[in-house]
């Protein structure tokens, strides 16, 4: 019998009581738990179905709907709740085999250190030996304490995660699999052990890095961190990172991926219809799918899988996925129904209460520290990392970007029983179709969206000059040590525009690097932006957005608008 971190002090799963989907969702906790024990829902193993053996995986097959995530490759449909094991592994391997590439085990030999100040991680299999590094960043107070691994130093709000009682692991992905290179030559600690022309995608090499860090805080005997409370969080491509981490290694308590995009959270079969970033954009900007995906970036309803699965994966473990409305390259329409849809795996698993889906902000800046989620981060860490809270799961779609799982799915959610064994059919319940849509402050919606790769957490510094003439322009910065990315909100005056063109002076040294929802000539100095086809006409008192991403310091960067 398999055993899971809590085993000793409450059962791996506990059970909820399960309401609608926007309604509140009660935590059960347990009497007389050991208060020091952390992460009731964690696994003691990376992957605790890593035993199930299958004689055959679905096989790809087109359907524009989103695969049932309860059905057996023989067609039947799991009744218990013991039975998600083996359905969760099934899952895992036609991720791997189709979207992500090979997760191998852990190495024959994973040594290093912790310390207060920085973790080593020392990795050798087969004759092949690699290392690399994050660093440390308690929090005060006295340990053991929980821990977040943030990617690149750019996800959740590290103040807030450290001021809530959680170390800071600042982990570095690139020195894991390093983006820039061609499919063929791929370069990182994971490409030393596996192979540079290895056809797991960057995401998954990523990801093993986490594990293989966790590997290190377990073996260190948590005198400074604890094994059994790690989190993980990461925004736009670390976003995509973080919650393909979480998916593919069990321990992790918590999973907090933030506006991840294409290759991260919005369903697969939706990004095209929403004008996200494309399928084939994202396989050819960096390999951070496996390479087998190429096969379906133009038909993705071939796949016999879809990211509400990949949400799935993470169930009945915290899940905290924040998401930005106002750009639609993101798909957060798409983001949204995969949100929807692994919810009804939580709810079957008697867990719905353990997974938060927020994207009514306000403040459209891409990575922005968001005071909306502040409170919701604060009580995730509570509840999955420190074990003491028991907020309730949220579902705050936008109403900009507010999917409908009804479209997407003609299965419905069965009611999974407590035995471990073959149960009679249960009765199935509908599948959530809503859940609540507050209206978020209006903007225009930008259609493509910048993969910034910060390596300190940004703080967004709004600038605005006027503009002579019908329009003026507001610059809201988003800046890091070395880089920096601009949103530019183009409002028109008393009259409406039929077409805009707005000029920014850049401060010495910075250069534009990427632009979207524009036409921009230039690259440094003074750098013209006119309207893209779909956006030059605007509404008398109206706006409309562009955004660029900068190399240097864009502090007091200034904009004008004709």
């Amino acid at each position: 019998m398999r055993t899971t971190g809590r085993s000793k002090s409450r059962p791996a799963l506990v059970v909820l009581t399960s309401l609608a989907l926007a309604a509140a969702v009660v935590v059960a906790d347990v009497p007389n738990a050991p208060p020091a024990q952390a992460a009731p829902f964690v696994e003691s193993v990376e992957n605790v179905g890593a035993d199930c053996t299958f004689p055959s995986l679905p096989a790809a097959a087109s359907s524009s709907r989103l695969p049932d995530p309860f059905r057996r490759a023989d067609g039947t449909r799991i009744t218990t709740k013991a039975d998600w094991r083996c359905q969760r592994e099934q899952t895992k391997r036609l991720m791997e085999q189709y979207v992500y590439g090979q997760k191998p085990v852990k190495p024959a030999s994973v040594s290093g250190s912790v310390t207060s100040s920085r973790i080593t991680v020392n990795v050798s299999q087969n004759g092949r030996s690699t290392s690399f590094s994050a660093n440390v960043s308690l929090p005060s107070g006295t340990g053991p304490f929980p821990a977040v691994v943030v990617y690149g130093g750019f996800g959740g709000d590290t103040a807030t995660i450290r001021s809530s009682g959680a170390a800071v692991i600042s982990f570095d992905p690139y020195v894991v699999g390093k983006e820039g290179t061609g499919r063929a030559n791929k370069q990182g600690a994971f490409y030393d052990i596996y192979g540079s022309n290895s056809q797991t995608g960057l995401l998954m090499a990523w990801a093993w890095g986490v594990s293989r860090i966790i590997d290190v805080i377990e073996a260190s005997g948590g005198s400074v961190l604890k094994a059994d409370a790690t989190g993980v969080t990461g925004c736009s491509r670390f976003g995509k990172g973080a919650i393909v981490a979480g998916a593919f290694d069990q321990r992790i308590a918590l999973t907090m991926p933030i506006e991840s995009g294409t290759a991260g959270v919005p369903i697969f079969r939706g990004i095209a219809g929403e004008g996200a970033q494309s399928l084939s954009s994202a396989y050819g900007e960096q390999p951070w799918f496996g390479d087998a995906f190429g096969s379906y970036t133009g038909n993705p309803n071939n796949l016999p899988v879809d990211t509400h699965q990949l949400v799935g994966l993470v169930a009945p473990r915290g899940l905290f996925i924040m998401d930005n409305p106002h750009i639609a390259n993101l798909g957060p329409r798409s983001a949204s129904v995969a949100a929807l849809g692994g919810a009804e795996i939580y709810k079957a698993l008697g867990a719905g209460g353990n997974i938060t889906y927020w994207s009514d902000v306000a403040d459209g800046s891409h990575c922005a520290n968001r005071s909306e989620w502040r409170t919701p981060l604060q009580q995730n860490i509570q509840k999955f990392l420190l074990d003491s809270g028991s907020s309730q799961g949220q579902m705050r779609i936008s109403s900009r970007a507010a999917g409908s799982l009804s479209q997407w799915a003609d299965w419905t959610t069965p009611v999974l029983t407590d035995g471990p064994g073959p149960t009679q059919t249960p009765t199935p319940t509908p599948t959530a179709t809503a859940t609540v849509t507050p209206t978020a402050t209006p903007t225009a919606t930008p259609t493509v969206t910048p993969t910034a790769t910060p390596t300190v957490t940004p703080t967004p510094t709004p600038t605005r000059t006027s503009a002579p003439g019908g329009c003026t322009a507001t610059v809201s910065l988003n800046s890091w040590n070395g880089g920096f990315v601009a949103t530019v909100k183009v409002t028109a005056g008393s009259s409406a525009l039929n077409g805009w063109t707005t000029t920014v002076t850049l401060p010495g040294g910075a250069a534009v690097s990427n632009a979207w929802s524009s036409v921009s000539s230039g690259t440094s100095g003074t750098v013209r932006f006119a309207n893209a086809p779909w956006n030059g006409s605007v509404g008398a008192g109206q706006s409309t957005e562009f955004g660029f991403q900068g190399t240097g310091n864009g502090q007091g960067l200034t904009a004008t608008c004709t």
